[in-house]
């Protein structure tokens, strides 16, 4: 009996914990340090295929990397190397429509060790030099959402978009719904060298028809 206590006292003790590694808006340049120290070392590196290009020159020669595909997948996937260390890398920030959410579904806390990296939004506002704790924070990235209705209580939205509700479809939605005096502040291709950020007045709206990189908006009153 006591030889078997200690055997499942050292397999508990030979799991590490799982690192979710925010990766900021995009460069590396605004990953944390203690994100990059994670990277560096990890033996597996989970994430996107973009995320993992992006991760790529951080990693060692012998890291193993996986890609994202089915979601049940990569959970049998961690389970099966929880003795190695793992670094599950998440855009931007942990905290705000990330991975993290079902992973919580699957480990506890202490199962977990997440760094958080900087919100696209977050790095959005500082370059324009704003501050952004009075505007709500939504998600039309593969969903629906009321943010015309929004806007008529908030003083201003951001927004996290996709390829179907982009910065035209966005603007005019708003438009049509009779906001005036508003404007639309689009992000694009935040951090990296040919990052592009357009200030426009939402009667403009029609100049936004065009195609974009990946994104965020910030919707403004006046």
């Amino acid at each position: 009996m006591v030889i078997v206590i200690i055997f499942i006292k050292w397999q508990v003790s030979s799991l590490k914990k799982v690192n979710i590694v925010g990766l900021g808006p995009g460069n590396v340049e605004y990953i944390t340090k203690s994100g990059i120290d994670i990277i560096k070392k990890c033996d597996i590196a989970i994430g996107g295929a973009r995320q993992l290009e992006e991760v790529a020159p951080l990693l060692s020669f012998d890291c193993e990397k996986y890609t994202l595909g089915k979601l049940s997948d990569v959970i049998e996937y961690i389970n099966n190397n929880r003795d190695r260390d793992i670094a599950v890398i998440v855009s931007g920030d942990t905290g705000f429509y990330s991975l993290l959410t079902f992973m919580r579904k699957y480990y506890s806390r202490d199962e977990l060790n997440v760094i958080p990296g900087i919100s696209s939004y977050q790095y959005l506002f500082a370059r324009i030099g704003e501050v952004w704790q009075d505007y709500r924070l939504i998600s039309v990235h593969g969903r629906d959402t009321e943010y015309t209705e929004a806007l008529f209580q908030e003083k201003g939205i951001v927004l996290l978009t996709d390829n179907i509700n982009n910065p035209y479809t966005i603007a005019k939605n708003i438009y049509e719904a009779g906001h005036r005096d508003v404007e639309i502040v689009v992000g694009e291709r935040l951090s990296y060298p040919d990052e592009k950020i357009t200030f426009l007045d939402i009667d403009d709206y029609e100049k936004l028809n065009r195609e974009f990189s990946i994104n965020v908006v910030i919707v403004r009153k006046k």
